[in-house]
């Protein structure tokens, strides 16, 4: 699946709506050390999953079994083929059937024993109460969601306003509850999510005019749905391509809006994998070249006012491959080998006019605000940074800062990677 520019994803986005409308101690093992839990496990990416991450897909089929891994392939968050205008041709195809059989070779390719298509899209609703869907499901050890429109999971795989499971989804569920592993990218990732499930939005639309629940015809507009999505991980918000795309804000200010004092922003081609999802032991850890942002709103504080809406208060911490947290404490583990950076550049943090890497500018980049995090952690010069909105009316002040509690860790002893504990505030003017 290739990644979007800002144009791009609006228009990916639009499609989804319109569709919407009609229907601090490093651990002393790596992760491949730890034996498989008994109750399943999530591995859901940030979207932008490379063919070639074999240490994602590595660990998908290592938990679904190994060289006896039996994958089902879910994507009917895509569209059916009845929708594609390019269904017969295999070069140009992006429908679920087209995709199902991309992803069943590609995890083969990857070493599972077997790869299957779940057959299920809009066209297909009626195949998740078929018991002979639910049987090809039960002779699967692992699942694997993709990208796509979460909202057409919802419809196909749940019951209407009811959002009572169908048999597939019950299956899997049940799968999930004996030992199998959960997996998604993009769309396949968000899908997991418990109550208030972002439906799509930009991050300043979103931090200018709050969030709303349903979908929308302006694609920039934070929409969320309430009741949630099948909620495999509900200790707190997920969003996806939030570095690539700019979404810690309309992250921070959906959490705000809907009560949520805990989001997972997971990046591009990196996964953050679950153990004991829903329970008292669940844990994480981060696999991958990028990396996830837990956004900690437990002492924040939001109110709006004639200027605008303003959030003080608010904690981010950045883990990178192989750092664990604890659901249950809140506490981060940088991975082994992993150490407090000691700064000693003196250089200032780079002006930032593009916090949220705005759709709206040509010359923006991604990952804009891990990037200045990053710089401040990486410097004894100063102790906060600035950073602002490429758009005004109001244009959006985000303020970095090193305060009590905050520590930076290095692998190489000279650049930040992993951050816990930065203070983010965000005022209008």
């Amino acid at each position: 699946m290739r990644a979007l520019s800002g144009t791009a994803r609006r228009t990916v986005l639009a499609g989804s709506i319109a569709l919407a409308l009609l229907i601090t101690a490093p651990m002393a093992h790596a992760l491949s050390e730890r034996p498989q839990q008994p109750h399943g496990s999530l591995v859901l990416v940030g979207g932008g999953l490379k063919d070639d991450n074999k240490q994602v897909y590595g660990e998908i089929i290592k938990r679904a079994g190994g060289p006896a891994a039996r994958i089902g392939i879910i994507t009917a968050a895509s569209v059916p083929e009845s929708q594609d205008p390019h269904a017969g041709d295999p070069d140009l195809c992006s429908n679920s059937a087209c995709n199902g059989a991309y992803y069943a070779d590609l995890f083969k390719r990857h070493g599972a024993a077997d790869a299957q298509w779940i057959p299920l899209d809009i066209d297909h609703v009626a195949n998740a109460d078929s018991d002979a869907v639910v049987a090809q499901v039960n002779s699967m050890s692992g699942f694997f969601f993709g990208g796509g429109d979460q909202y057409r999971y919802l419809t196909t795989l749940l019951h209407g306003d009811r959002h009572t499971d169908s048999k597939v989804l019950a299956a899997i569920r049940a799968k999930l509850a004996h030992g199998a592993v959960v997996s998604g990218s993009s769309a396949g990732a968000q899908i997991a999510s418990g109550p208030d499930m972002v439906s799509g939005g930009e991050s300043y639309e979103g931090l200018r005019d709050g969030s709303a629940p349903g979908y929308y015809e302006d694609p920039a507009r934070l929409a969320y749905i309430p009741e949630g999505g099948f909620g495999f991980l509900r200790s707190g918000l997920i969003d996806t391509h939030t570095g690539a795309y700019g979404r810690e804000g309309r992250a921070l200010r959906l959490a705000a809006d809907t009560g949520h004092d805990r989001v997972y922003a997971l990046e591009e081609n990196t996964a953050l994998v679950v153990d004991a999802p829903g329970t008292n032991h669940e844990h994480l850890t981060v696999l991958g070249p990028n990396g996830v942002a837990v956004l900690d709103l437990r002492g924040a504080r939001a109110h709006t006012s004639a200027a605008g809406w303003t959030l003080r208060g608010a904690r981010y911490t950045y883990l990178t491959d192989h750092d664990r947290y604890d659901a249950r404490t809140w506490a981060p583990r940088p991975a082994p080998g992993k150490r407090p950076l000691n700064p000693t550049s003196t250089a200032p943090v780079p002006a930032n006019t593009d916090v949220f890497y705005s759709s709206a500018n040509p010359d923006g980049a991604p990952y804009s605000f891990r990037t200045t995090a990053r710089a401040l952690a990486s410097t004894r010069a100063q102790n906060t940074a600035n950073a602002t909105t490429f758009e005004s009316g109001p244009r959006f002040d985000v303020t970095f800062s090193k305060a009590g509690g905050f520590s930076g860790w290095t692998g190489d002893g000279a650049t930040a990677q992993t951050l816990i504990g930065m203070r983010i505030s965000i005022t209008p003017r």
